[in-house]
């Protein structure tokens, strides 16, 4: 149990922060004043952990992180997933046939680190995280597929494709981004994953931040959503922020969360 008076829990990429770019000052700031009213923040995000570590850090985050959509839980300060809902064999390797016929642009997310299939257009991204980053929270690029996986990312995959993937009993498919697709298992999302820390920590007051259908599940689980402007779950959300560009996360926390709490 904690002490905890409240937690925020808010999506990453063009919520918190633009994909590739680090966190605003403004949004650094609005996290320390989190901080400051009592409050915690994580990340709920459809990264690997490999991938949120840096800006944990720079964030100051301590408690568990929502990364692979909700499909693993993790330890910021360990740097490893605590929980991963795996794919049974079966299905990972009908998925894994899958990719390789249609030769999809997909990339597997393992709590051992990442796999790229040959067609895979992530290496880049990859790339430039890990030279931006220390040596120990590097992503780790698996060499075959041996490993057990809680999520694969698909980009632009064909319709025939996903209408495979929605066939196979037991998976689900959401949307993160324009033409970016997330594969898991039926029954994991960020919102099942916010109240499993939310009841871990006894915080019984939830504020969630997202953009994206992925993050409709942690909307919906949030005593109180927020959704950033013109974005897909608008009509979802208790408030509308500005968007990313204009540190929306930042206009949230300081005229509609931080005022809530000092209500209560």
């Amino acid at each position: 149990m904690s002490d905890f008076k409240f937690l925020v829990a808010t999506d990453m990429d063009y919520t918190l922060l633009l994909p590739g770019q680090p966190v605003s000052e403004a949004n650094k700031r609005a996290v320390e004043a989190v901080y400051e009213a009592g409050g915690c923040v994580t990340l709920a995000t459809g990264r690997t952990f490999y991938l949120t570590g840096s800006y944990a850090r720079d964030l100051g985050i301590k408690i568990p992180l929502i990364t692979s959509n909700g499909a693993a839980i993790s330890d910021p300060v360990l740097f490893k997933d605590v929980k991963s809902v795996d794919f049974p064999a079966s299905v990972l390797e009908s998925l894994v046939s899958l990719f390789i016929r249609e030769n999809v642009d997909a990339t597997g997310y393992s709590s051992d680190g990442l796999y790229f299939f040959d067609n895979s257009s992530r290496r880049g991204f990859i790339a430039d995280y890990n030279a931006s980053v220390p040596d120990d929270i590097k992503v780790v690029e698996l060499s075959d597929l041996s490993h057990s996986f809680n999520k694969f990312l698909l980009i632009r995959p064909s319709e025939t494709v996903v209408s495979v993937i929605k066939s196979i009993p037991g998976l689900q498919v959401v949307s993160s981004a324009k033409n970016f697709y997330d594969v898991m298992m039926a029954g994991t999302s960020k919102g099942l994953a916010l109240k499993s820390i939310a009841e871990s920590l006894g915080v019984k007051m939830t504020f969630a931040l997202g953009d994206s259908e992925n993050d409709l599940s942690l909307l919906e689980a949030a005593d109180y959503s927020i959704a950033m402007k013109d974005s897909s779950i608008e009509q979802f959300a208790d408030y509308i922020a500005p968007n990313c560009e204009s540190d929306g996360f930042a206009k949230a926390v300081y005229d509609y969360i931080l005022p809530l709490v000092s209500s209560h």
